[in-house]
């Protein structure tokens, strides 16, 4: 393995998070594989808004943006035909993404150290609001109560208030991405797996900057009077564009970050571009797959299944 090309990458996540992490491996030439609820798909493709404004599992923003450059299976992992066709396709795998509460891999008998025994230098990334283990571990969230537990809210002003979008999402899966690609480097080289334990609320609570380390040394709370709440005058800073304005932004045209990507449902629409870019390894403007669309490609070209068995399998609810 010498770049993220050669990465193969099984995402089971269901999630903001783990999309945003697997999207970093797929824009940058890894092979990213969805693993979708038959029938359903990700939960990803409901939340709109929706192309032309009508919902549709193929228009969503969210899944538009985070499923750039994927492709699509559709498996039943909680069935044992489902659950075989797992464990062939991750022998070709380095990295597994997963947002399952703690101890539901190991109920489907896909836990780190099953896993490692199919794969000796595979890469666990499980995602979770509060962690593997502790008082909370298994505890739902949502990007508030995400955002809230890691005391970013707490900085946003008297009374607190919370952004829109899923900061608390974007920042764990950002964190999970960089776990992910060195523990990935580290399997390849060392020949050391890994499963890392991502906890949204220790990822939010890291992003603290100067507040968490003045209380752990001074006890000192330096957070008064910083953020503006909704009832507060917000402070006037130089050059602080709109969202619209972004889009119409001189210096990001220039550095052509906003790309036009043509997808056969949601037609051609503008994509944010690269958060960064590296000298080596180019980032890709491609589209989000269409539920299944990949079905063929990986269970019969790759996996060797006849069209006659995946049509059992389809009939069965297993694809």
């Amino acid at each position: 393995m010498t770049t993220l090309g050669d990465l193969h990458v099984l995402d089971l996540s269901d999630g903001v998070a783990g999309a945003y992490c697997t999207k970093f491996f797929a824009d940058y030439g890894a092979d990213v594989i969805v693993i979708e609820p038959p029938g359903s798909g990700h939960p990803l493709r409901r939340y709109g808004p929706f192309a032309q404004g009508l919902p549709h599992p193929e228009t969503g923003a969210l899944w538009l943006y985070l499923g750039t450059n994927k492709r699509s299976v559709t498996l039943e992992i909680g069935s044992v035909a489902g659950r075989g066709l797992f464990r062939r396709l991750m022998e070709k795998a380095h990295v597994i993404v997963e947002s399952f509460p703690p101890g539901h891999m190991e109920s489907l008998g896909l836990d780190f150290r099953a896993l490692r025994g199919i794969k000796r230098r595979i890469v666990l990334v499980s995602i979770t609001p509060f962690g593997q283990t502790g008082p909370r571990a298994g505890w739902r969230a949502t990007s508030l109560t995400s955002f809230a537990s890691g005391g970013q809210m707490s900085l946003s002003g008297t009374p607190p208030w919370a952004p829109g979008s899923y900061p608390a999402e974007y920042q764990t899966g950002l964190h999970a991405f960089a776990a992910a690609a060195t523990a990935a480097y580290n399997a390849d080289t060392l020949e050391v797996p890994q499963h890392i334990d991502i906890s949204a609320q220790e990822c939010m609570a890291s992003a603290l900057g100067a507040y968490l380390p003045a209380w752990a040394y001074l006890k000192r709370d330096v957070s008064e009077g910083k953020g503006a709440g909704p009832d507060q005058e917000p402070k006037k800073v130089a050059d602080t564009p709109a969202i619209g304005d972004l889009m119409e932004s001189e210096r990001l045209r220039v550095r052509g970050y906003f790309r036009e990507v043509d997808h056969p449902v949601a037609g051609r629409l503008t994509y944010p571009g690269p958060p960064f870019r590296m000298s080596e390894v180019e980032w890709q403007a491609g589209r989000a797959p269409l539920l299944g669309e990949h079905d063929d490609e990986v269970f019969c070209g790759e996996l060797g299944l006849s069209r006659q068995e995946l049509s059992r399998l389809r009939a069965a609810g297993v694809v």
